[in-house]
Formats: C-alpha cells, structure tokens, sequence
C-alpha cells in the first residue's frame, strides 16, 4: 500500500535496528522471568493458594506495590512468549493454576486474590488451551479434559443471565459484570481499567472484544470436538458462532464508519469510542474480508510512530466528561496484548506488510526506551516515544511481564534478529 509505505517513511521506522541491542534486550527478558516467577501453594491472607508456579506481572522493589497474584489474560499473553521447550512445565502450570480457580470460585478471577473473585478477565481460556495443545503436542484426551471446563466456563459465567454472573443481557450477546453490580468494576473485568470506551457506564454497553473472544470461543469449541470425533456437536458450534457473528454484524458494526464499536444496549446506540477493541473481530476471524479491508483503512486513526494508540485522539478531554478517574486504556498509550490482537487479525486476513510494520514500530519503540532506561514497561506513550506512558489509577509499572512476551514473540514471528544490522 502507498500510504503505508509514505507513514513508514514519514514515521522513520523503516530504519533498521541494531542487532546487538536486540540481542541485549531478548537476553534481558531471559533472565527477567526467574525475577518474575512465584509460588504460594497455600491460601495467606487474600492471596489465594496455587497448586503451581506462575508468573507475576511485574516485579520492582521501589514499586509502590508489589504483585504476587497470578492474573487471568496477563498468563496467556506471557505464554506466547515463553515457547522454549524448557517452559513447557511452568506454563502448563500457569494454566492448571487457571482451571484450579475456576473449580474453586466458579469463574476464572481476574487474578488470585480473595477480592478479585467477584469477577473476571476478558475470557482467554480456549486460545490458552490450544496454544498449549498446538505447542506442546498434548494428547487429544488432555485437550478432552481441559476444553471441558472452558465450556463450563463458557455457559456458567458467559452466557449467565441471574445474578452474580449476570453477563449475557441483548439479543444473545454479553457485556463485563462484577458481583457489585458498579460501573467502574465491570471496568475492570474488561482489562481495560480505565478506558473512554464506557463513558464509565460499563454495565450499559455491549464489547465488541468481549464478543469477539466468545465467538472464538465457539469456534474453538467446534475444532475441539472435530478433534474428538463428535461432528454433531461440533456443527451446534459451528451454528452458535454463526448466530453471534450476524448479531455482532447486525449491532456493533458501522458501516459508513467501516469500523466495529461497542454497543449501547440501555440506549440502542453504536458507541462513538474508536478503539483497538474492534480490531478483535479481525483476531477471531468474525469480519468478512470487505470489512477487514475497511478496518486496514483505519488503521491510520491509530498509528503513530511508535505503534498504536489504544483509542483514536479525543476531540476534546474525556476525564471532563466522565470523571476524575485516569484513563490508561487510551490515548496515547500503547499495550503489548492490544499490539498483539491487532497483528495477528491482520496476519488473519492477508496483511502481512502491515502487521510487521506495526510490529516493528511495537518492538522499537520497547527497544529504544530499553536502551535509555534499561527497563521495560507495562504500556508506552506511541506519540512521544520519549515521553512516559500516560498514568492510570495505579502508578505506571516497569517490568513487565506481558511486554516482555510480546516483545519476544514479535522479535521471533517476524525475524527481527536476522533482518538487524
């Protein structure tokens, strides 16, 4: 593309990295995981007991707290970037450690602490199952017995509609909860904490990422059972994720924007927030190819010289409108997991150029704060690369545990060590 080629010239970004600070960091997040890894087998105070060793998100002495908790989507993000044979055990645990909370508290908390089963994370449960089953060559009776409880959870928590799991609300579709039934902890659940995209009415609003995971969750349902040899179940998948898919169409998507928003189903209106979320309907293979062409046009709302922003800039200042609390989920800042969604959907269909590009801009942008700080963050200012990240309710973090991953999955998909100078 013309213009993609122009924004790389214009964003300098097509300057080649260098490949000894790429070897340097690569080392660095080595030897950063035995700083990250944990153990706590017994319940002490609110943090919960797990049967298995697991990576904790961050881990800085001069923070000003400190994570011992193991947290839902943040354990699948890490695991794509700990592939090596010689994690195989610590990330089968992390996923074990997943399906043990699940058993205990009837849903995957948002991490494992006491006070965080009130609610979960956006659900992950099924891509982390076949990551494990695809990576490590588990056997189709491993995968019987794990996709089992990804269903339970799927119908349990997903697809409630009482309280305290009230998630599934319009027209089959569903939207984050939290047992205190308030706005900013379904927020929460969304991973998202805090973002514009809710106008801080979380309750109100149907995700289009939240859709997007459950339609991948009934695809992966409907895999799961080809596997096992069940294809009378696997075709009630197949139709379950095929009924999703046209009222996701039918709801959250703009079509003079050509773009997918979230819903607002108190108010029967498409949100006005762009932002990465809708870029997951790329992820999960739901749009169709004359959509994901309109949202590759889009992508400009985004792209900055150091990646993407989470949300497009804001006409005016949202904090005005919808409260003192900081929104981190936006812009200007970028995230590793959102870097990730948005070049995998554009690998989906076809893109190739543009999802390394933004890779590389992703990677760079991670490399070049390395070189001056020698430390990763959780999330970077895209905009002003120099700049620190924009603060949320909690202190930005160094570390960090799903930046490291992506960082190297990035650096391994696209062959950046090779094409290094």
């Amino acid at each position: 593309m013309v213009i993609s080629r122009l924004k790389k010239v214009l964003t300098g970004q097509n300057e080649a990295m260098n490949r000894r600070d790429l070897v340097k960091a690569v080392g660095y997040i080595e030897n950063y995981w035995s700083k990250l890894e944990r153990h706590h087998n017994e319940d002490d105070g609110t943090l919960v007991g797990l049967p298995y060793p697991y990576i904790v998100p961050a881990s800085d002495l001069k923070a000003v707290f400190q994570f011992e908790e193991q947290y839902y989507w943040d354990s699948y993000f890490t695991a794509l970037g700990l592939t090596d044979k010689k994690y195989q055990v610590l990330v089968e645990g992390m996923l074990e450690n997943l399906l043990f909370m699940f058993r205990r508290f009837g849903l995957v908390p948002n991490a494992s602490r006491m006070y965080f089963t009130g609610r979960s994370q956006p659900p992950v449960l099924t891509s982390f199952i076949f990551h494990v089953y695809d990576t490590y060559g588990k056997s189709d009776q491993w995968l019987e017995q794990k996709i089992a409880v990804a269903r339970d959870e799927y119908e349990t928590v997903w697809m409630n509609q009482a309280h305290p799991k009230w998630h599934n609300v319009h027209k089959g579709l569903s939207r984050y909860y939290d047992i205190n039934v308030l706005h900013d902890l379904a927020e929460a659940e969304s991973g998202w904490d805090m973002t514009p995209r809710f106008e801080r009415k979380c309750l109100d609003f149907l995700p289009i990422d939240l859709n997007s995971l459950l339609y991948k969750y009934e695809i992966d349902f409907a895999r799961a059972d080809e596997i096992l040899g069940d294809i009378k179940s696997a075709k009630k998948w197949y139709r379950r994720a095929e009924g999703r898919k046209q009222v996701i169409n039918e709801l959250m998507w703009g079509k003079i924007r050509g773009f997918y928003f979230d819903y607002n189903f108190q108010r029967n209106l498409l949100g006005d927030n762009w932002s990465l979320a809708g870029y997951f309907a790329m992820w999960a293979k739901l749009a169709s190819p004359e959509q994901a062409k309109k949202m590759v046009e889009n992508l400009s709302k985004f792209e900055k010289k150091g990646g993407l922003t989470t949300t497009a800039k804001p006409l005016i200042d949202t904090s005005v409108l919808f409260g003192s609390l900081k929104a981190q989920w936006a812009y200007p800042n970028g995230w590793a997991p959102l870097h990730y969604f948005v070049v995998e959907g554009l690998l989906n269909y076809g893109y190739a150029d543009d999802a390394k590009r933004i890779a590389t801009e992703w990677v760079k942008t991670n490399l070049d704060w390395f070189n001056r700080h020698g430390v990763f963050l959780e999330k970077y200012n895209v905009v002003n690369t120099k700049k620190p990240p924009v603060e949320g309710v909690y202190p930005s973090q160094t570390g960090f545990g799903w930046t490291n991953a992506i960082f190297v999955k990035f650096v391994n998909d696209f062959d950046m060590l090779d094409e290094a100078v």
